[in-house]
């Protein structure tokens, strides 16, 4: 199939990506139809070589030299290298052998592997270095002049957030009381990366897998990948191409173009991360006049509100506003959070008794957490989306062009209790705004992050600093919930305002 997307005026093309379950698959050379259980065996039987090779070249290379030699984006003959990872280590003869028969393309998907991971550690290696280059007198409290300077040793420091140079700080704080000393970089302070067990099968070409939408079904699609029979392939004779038929999510439109996908086995079955473009509308970079604002809460975990600015300069809102409000979520949320602590503290108290015959009770509360820590995961996933989901929803329905949103995504909350410290920093501010980015760049709406300073201390109809109160009906009880203005009379919701 053409690779080429058609595109019209106004439109560009946008990569996505969708989740989908493999259940079946037919292996060609025996006519077998393999159950869901069968084919996860064999995807983690490639999966397992696949993990093994991109170890012991993480092994290999997970230094400081090789990582800057890789960011450096030169070989040792001046030349650029390839942007794909693996082209990259093959470049820089940065290659793995196996014990059991693979063929080549089974090689570049470990070097894909490893390649992305040793580029993405260059970022965090120099966070590291420059933190510690201008380590302060005091790691819990720096000075002006401690931040100015750390800021300036880390490339692109002074737009990065503080909450992020210090929990590095209390890493490597944390090294020092365990080790008595600091660590010499973040390979010293950072383990190997554990090894996926996935397949990149983006990193491959029709030699090794290659999938094609259904013309007859445009929710169809079927993928033809090279799979072992046994753990350890002695031959060629012990891979063979098995067709599997991949069901597309809805979100996937009928005129997207796929690629080949990533597998990775989950809950016993082979699961898909289906990369696919389409075209979208091209987003506005000026020009516009109908805005959506989003505020952080906390209760009411969002809160927006539109305005049109006309051609004389003047600004007026459109209605008054909404708020996402998601208590139910939220204390389900805090109850899972409160169970985990619990749990955490009894697997601690088993690990400092050292007694043997706790070990099955400590391995069933293993158990538990794990399972306590994938609602959680689950919970915020589905409390993200919906709230990506309605801002969006709010925005077309208003005819705005532009999100303006509330930088918080880094915030450590401060000064409110223990209590509610760690619910306004368990926020999943984050999740939220990469999620309203990706849904809103479909309908051609572009986001823009702003920084969260006197957002909500000025009235929004006469810009008089406002004066906040805890309710309506209680004017003179200080708070932080309702704002009143001292110059026009204004008064409503903080988050609104």
């Amino acid at each position: 199939m053409s690779r080429k997307l058609p595109l019209a005026d106004g439109e560009t093309c946008r990569t996505a990506c969708a989740r989908a379950l493999i259940r079946s698959g037919v292996d060609e050379k025996t006519g077998e139809v393999l159950t869901c259980a069968a084919l996860a065996e064999r995807v983690g039987w490639c999966a397992d070589l696949v993990a093994g090779m991109t170890g012991a070249l993480l092994d290999g290379h997970w230094n400081t030299s090789d990582v800057d030699t890789l960011a450096g984006g030169q070989d040792p003959g001046g030349r650029k290298l390839p942007s794909n990872a693996w082209m990259a280590l093959r470049r820089l003869g940065w290659t793995v052998s196996c014990e059991v028969k693979v063929n080549d393309r089974i090689v570049r998907m470990a070097q894909e592997q490893a390649g992305r991971a040793l580029r993405s550690v260059k970022w965090r290696a120099d966070l590291v270095a420059g933190v510690l280059a201008v380590w302060p007198e005091d790691p819990n409290k720096r000075t002006g002049e401690e931040w100015d300077a750390v800021r300036a040793a880390i490339p692109g420091g002074e737009h990065l957030p503080s909450s992020v140079i210090r929990s590095r700080t209390r890493q490597i704080t944390s090294f020092e009381r365990n080790h008595g000393r600091r660590p010499v970089d973040v390979f010293e302070l950072e383990p190997t990366p554990r090894v996926a067990r996935m397949l990149l099968l983006a990193a491959c070409d029709g030699q090794q897998a290659a999938i094609e939408r259904s013309a007859i079904e445009p929710t169809k699609a079927l993928l033809r990948l090279q799979l072992p029979t046994r753990p350890s392939p002695q031959t060629y004779r012990d891979w063979t191409w098995v067709e599997c038929s991949i069901t597309l999510p809805p979100t996937v439109p009928a005129n997207a173009v796929i690629h080949l996908p990533t597998l990775h086995i989950a809950g016993g079955k082979v699961r898909t991360d289906l990369a696919y473009t389409h075209p979208v509308p091209k987003i506005q970079r000026t020009g516009h006049t109908v805005a959506l604002g989003v505020d952080w809460g906390l209760n009411t975990l969002l809160s927006t509100g539109a305005a049109r600015l006309h051609d004389e300069g003047q600004i007026t809102d459109l209605g008054a506003g909404a708020q996402f409000r998601a208590a139910g979520v939220l204390a389900k949320q805090y109850r899972l959070r409160r169970i985990s602590e619990r749990l955490h503290a009894k697997t601690d108290h088993y690990d400092r008794l050292a007694d043997p015959s706790l070990d099955s009770r400590a391995a069933t509360l293993a158990e538990e957490i794990r399972r306590v820590s994938a609602r959680r995961s689950n919970l915020n996933d589905a409390l993200a989306w919906s709230a990506a989901r309605w801002a969006v929803d709010q925005a077309v329905a208003a005819g705005a062009t532009v999100i303006y949103l509330e930088d918080l995504r880094s915030m450590e909350a401060g000064g409110m209790g223990r209590t509610q410290n760690t619910r306004l920093s368990q926020t999943v501010r984050g999740q939220i705004a990469d999620h309203m980015r990706h849904l809103a760049a479909e309908v051609g709406i572009a986001v823009v992050t702003v920084p969260p300073r006197n957002t909500s201390k000025h009235c929004p109809a006469c810009l008089t600093s406002l004066r906040h109160r805890k309710a309506p009906d209680r004017p003179t009880v200080p708070g932080w919930k309702w704002a009143i203005c001292p110059g026009c009379g204004w008064q409503g919701d903080r988050d609104q305002g």
